[in-house]
């Protein structure tokens, strides 16, 4: 085992009972052959991965190339959601946010129905009805449309503010992959935040497919069977994180 790893397994023997780890990458629809290449190293060592999918940059040929893949590894192999509608920034000032304070409850829906028509379009049924909004940034506003359009679930940050109003179940990330590795970094913030991540119930853990490396790819070789086989630790495709006996919101999800 690499010695980066280390805090990671250190935190995995110090479990009393199994963890749930996940993995979200974002912006799907960007770069796609950096994207085959990290859903080629998930596929060797058969760990499940979510994709949040932009829906505006979908084009026909990358939805046939992840429904063939999905087809080859099963279900739960990879899943897929929306990521917002296009990936823009709407704010004037202040940090970047598609579905931000400058967008109503209206403008808003629109978007999000628009990218839903899309990504049913591409994959049917096989489409979680989960939204990861970009930059995990949304208003309470985005939530309320995600409830009454029935999603069930919603992906942001683990430190993000709680939203007024609202019981739609969460799935945060914890981990911040490329923030914590920028090109050129060591290891050591990365393996420590995943450690301290592991000794919760839940590890998401987010990727951004577009801006990683060959030296993350190998790092990512290096870890997935560590997190596949240890005994303390159990790799889920998100939407499954809805359905087990431990739920994360007391309303129960509505279908679309």
């Amino acid at each position: 085992m690499p010695d980066w790893m280390q805090p990671i397994a250190d935190a995995l023997d110090h479990r009393q009972s199994p963890g749930t780890v996940f993995f979200r990458d974002d912006d799907a629809g960007w770069e796609d052959q950096r994207l085959f290449a990290l859903l080629d190293v998930f596929a060797r060592h058969t760990v499940p991965i979510d994709l949040a999918v932009i829906p505006a940059a979908l084009t026909p040929a990358l939805a046939a190339a992840l429904l063939q893949r999905m087809a080859q590894q099963g279900r739960g192999g990879i899943g897929v959601h929306q990521h917002g509608f296009a990936h823009v920034n709407h704010e004037v000032e202040g940090r970047k946010c598609e579905f931000g304070a400058s967008r109503d409850y209206a403008a808003q829906r629109e978007s999000i129905e628009s990218g839903h028509e899309l990504l049913i379009g591409a994959f049917g049924t096989l489409a979680d009805h989960i939204f990861t909004p970009p930059w995990n940034r949304c208003t309470a506003d985005t939530a309320k449309v995600l409830q009454d359009l029935g999603f069930d679930a919603l992906s942001r940050d683990v430190t993000a503010r709680p939203l007024a109003g609202t019981s739609i179940a969460q799935i945060p990330v914890a981990v911040d992959w490329c923030k914590l590795r920028p090109p050129g970094a060591g290891t050591q913030a990365l393996a420590e935040r995943i450690a301290d991540a592991l000794a919760t119930e839940r590890c998401g853990i987010m990727l951004h497919h577009a801006v990683m490396d060959g030296a993350d790819l190998d790092l990512l070789d290096s870890l997935l069977p560590l997190l596949r086989d240890h005994p303390m630790s159990h790799c889920s495709p998100m939407i499954d994180l809805l359905l087990g006996d431990r739920p994360l919101a007391d309303t129960p999800t509505a279908a679309l």
